[in-house]
């Protein structure tokens, strides 16, 4: 502290109140009262009248930056390679352990996501304890404990440290990867996935992933659905024996212990932890593009655009250019007062923020900056991030952004240091990656001495506004035409939301070569389920499915005779939650927590439009009209999209696939209350029942905060349903 303090009068003002600021926090705990008087003097002379006449003379010279005293942290290392790391920290009786282990760069290939199931799946039950067990004696001593894919972390009052340390190595040496357990995970993953697939954010950072580093590299796998499916338990057993290696793991202690303690509690329960190689696979660095490309994933029913420009880049963590890149990020998209943010957000006003990041990775680093705005201003925002990463190259750097950068990087710096988990972390990455033992001590010289001619030097060599990856999600009709002329080839292309490429077919296009209308889509789709003469035969189906939304499990049931008469329910444990019956007259519907209502009339016409079986075959008696738009990608397939108006002036959209007549989506604008909502159905695994193709899978968007995955459990078809059933009352 007295270092800072003798060098307190060196700083620019900027600093010297942030440090004002700490040295005030200092004195005060220290209840050094003599001090924090002297303190106050010093804060206030610099606004002093003197102060201002000397200001005036001549600039401020820049003295020498403070030397930052952090906080000390001890290094040892077992016999069979464990290395610990130590931070005493005696205000608090609580002490965390964090068991790293530095798991190396892999590809999962088509099991994708081991690494995501195998880690939570490590507390589900050992040898000896079942995972409510475990639970229960994190609970009854107050404390917490995780698992993950590159550990283990818990903590608990200081008296407690043995009983947490003996649950963590016992979970290490004889997890038990129980089936039931890992099955919930599975589900709870699948769910997650799906839910993704909805979410426009999601989408988007995984698409910048796929295109920074490509199929080959481990940042670009992509876990789906499938490959989550293809992982079993076997394969969670042999990720944790194949990577779990003392000889690539840490022990970070922090808190009210010792470090001699520390040590012979690690030699206790880790000790025993056997040597062992781990395998590591060598991997060639991904490159920026040779020049600008635009992606685009269509997403339909947007509003808005998640805009990002992205690119891989070297820059390891402790680089030389590290301090340097941070201000200039921090001057061009860094925060609210950066140039992005006073551009795209303040002066244009097309998003609520704009901002970008530089983020260094011992393997390899990233660009990425981004927005979400209107879907009519996509273009005009993406023109505002190009000109302002050729202006941070080109143009000069004010003082005033210099110092307010510097500023708000120390403040931060500053906060961090409150937590005594920021000195374990800082001491892990000096073990990790080879950094000086006084790299953080150091910080704030380096960060003082960064000037407007680094700051430019650093833009050119690492803002790149000619070799960007360009991707949006958003409203392929809206967007794409617009974001054409951004890249180097003058054309968009398209992508799923796993970040795969698709090749979409025009609407005027597939009009000129196939001189298709909306009716043959439709009796197109008609023959490509089973055909007019089957479907016409089918009197009654009954289709029963099980469905999940945020990890709740439902079951639905679907009953349709005469096409005049339905029956809806979805019940869970048991539980009635909603049901619909519909006579070919009149309607009741029912609903938990409300009163049974009954419909007829022009009241009960969604219930009778409901329960038609196959109402494509009714659409020329019933007066529809059918208008063929702009074809759209529906999860990957190419489809047709036809607008579809009945008698009443009520209008879906269907999306019919272009190459098997199938139809993968209905589209339906509905009121809710006083807005309208966009209810999307997503078909999906069409498999045949009595010679007619239905679909096993479909998804439900739109209706609740979440999509709905259901799945056909079974199918009966013509199996004479009693009209009894469908009885209303009165």
């Amino acid at each position: 502290m007295k270092k800072i303090v003798s060098s307190y009068f060196g700083c620019q003002k900027q600093i010297k109140i942030v440090l004002t600021f700490y040295i005030l926090k200092y004195y005060i705990t220290m209840q050094q009262h003599k001090f924090l008087i002297l303190s106050l003097f010093t804060f206030l002379s610099i606004f002093s009248v003197q102060g201002q006449e000397d200001f005036r003379k001549s600039a401020p010279v820049a003295g020498p930056a403070p030397k930052i005293e952090i906080g000390n942290y001890t290094l040892s290392k077992l016999s069979n390679g464990l290395q610990i790391i130590v931070v005493e920290n005696h205000k608090l009786p609580r002490v965390s352990f964090q068991l790293f282990v530095d798991v190396p760069l892999h590809l999962e290939n088509e099991k994708a996501g081991i690494s995501s199931l195998a880690g939570p799946l490590l507390s589900a039950g050992t040898s000896s304890k079942s995972k409510a067990q475990i639970d229960e004696s994190v609970d009854f001593i107050g404390a917490s404990l995780n698992t993950s894919g590159n550990g283990i972390s818990a903590s608990s009052l200081s008296k407690h440290a043995d009983v947490i340390l003996e649950l963590m190595s016992d979970i290490l040496f004889n997890a038990s990867f129980p089936k039931e357990e890992f099955d919930k995970l599975v589900k709870q993953t699948l769910s997650g996935l799906s839910s993704q697939k909805d979410d426009p954010g999601a989408i988007s950072s995984e698409i910048s992933s796929r295109l920074r580093y490509g199929t080959k590299h481990p940042y670009g796998e992509t876990t789906t659905e499938q490959s989550i499916q293809n992982i079993t338990v076997l394969d969670c057993k042999n990720y944790k024996d194949e990577y779990f290696k003392p000889g690539n793991s840490y022990l970070i202690v922090v808190g009210d212990i010792t470090n001699a303690d520390a040590i012979a509690k690690a030699e206790k329960y880790f000790g025993a932890w056997k040597k062992g190689k781990v395998k590591a696979q060598k991997f060639v660095d991904p490159t920026p593009p040779a020049s600008n490309q635009v992606y685009v994933y269509d997403k339909n029913d947007a509003v808005q655009t998640v805009l990002s420009l992205t690119y891989p880049l070297n820059l390891e963590p402790g680089a030389a250019d590290i301090t340097a890149v941070s201000v200039m990020n921090q001057i061009f998209g860094g925060g609210s007062s950066s140039r992005l943010f006073k551009n795209i957000r303040e002066d244009k006003g097309y998003t609520y923020g704009a901002y970008s990041s530089i983020s260094p990775n011992e393997h390899i680093g990233f660009f990425t900056a981004g927005a979400n705005v209107r879907n009519l201003v996509t273009d005009s925002a993406l023109t505002e991030f190009i000109v302002e990463m050729k202006s941070i190259r080109e143009g000069t750097v004010t003082d005033e952004e210099l110092n307010a950068a510097k500023a708000e990087l120390l403040g931060r710096f500053g906060r961090s240091l409150e937590q005594p988990s920021t000195i374990a972390g800082f001491a892990l990455n000096i073990v990790r990656y080879k950094l000086p033992a006084d790299y953080y001590n150091t910080y704030l010289q380096r960060l003082s001495a960064v000037d407007a001619a680094q700051v430019k030097a650093m833009a050119l060599k690492y803002v790149n506004p000619d070799k960007i990856f360009i991707s949006a999600v958003g409203k392929g009709s809206e967007i794409a035409s617009k974001l054409a002329r951004f890249d180097a080839e003058n054309k968009v292309r398209y992508l799923d939301n796993y970040g795969n490429p698709l090749v979409p077919k025009l609407k005027m296009e597939t009009k000129s070569e196939v001189k298709i209308d909306p009716s043959t889509i439709i009796e197109n789709y008609i023959k490509a389920i089973g055909g007019k003469e089957v479907l016409s035969n089918v009197k009654d189906v009954t289709i029963e499915m099980s469905a999940s939304i945020q990890g709740m499990q439902l079951s639905m049931k679907n009953i349709q005779k005469d096409n005049i008469k339905l029956i809806s329910s979805v019940t869970m444990n048991s539980m009635t939650l909603s049901e619909q019956i519909f006579d070919g007259t009149k309607g009741k519907i029912t609903a938990m927590g409300q009163p049974e209502k009954i419909v007829e009339g022009d009241e009960a016409n969604e219930l009778r439009e409901e329960a038609s079986i196959f109402p494509e075959l009714f659409y020329t008696e019933k007066g529809t009209t059918l208008e063929l738009a702009e074809n759209e990608i529906v999860n990957g397939v190419d489809c047709y999209k036809v607008l579809i108006k009945d008698a009443k002036g009520k209008i879906k959209s269907d999306y019919f696939a272009v190459d098997s007549g199938l139809k993968m989506r209905t589209s339906m604008v509905e009121k809710s209350g006083e807005q309208e909502v966009t209810i999307i159905r997503d078909y999906g695994d069409y498999k045949p029942v009595a010679n007619i193709l239905f679909p096993h899978k479909l998804v439900i968007k739109g209706a609740m905060p979440a999509p709905l995955d259901a799945n056909v459990k079974s199918i009966n078809v013509n199996s004479q349903v009693s009209d009894d059933v469908f009885k209303v009352g009165k």
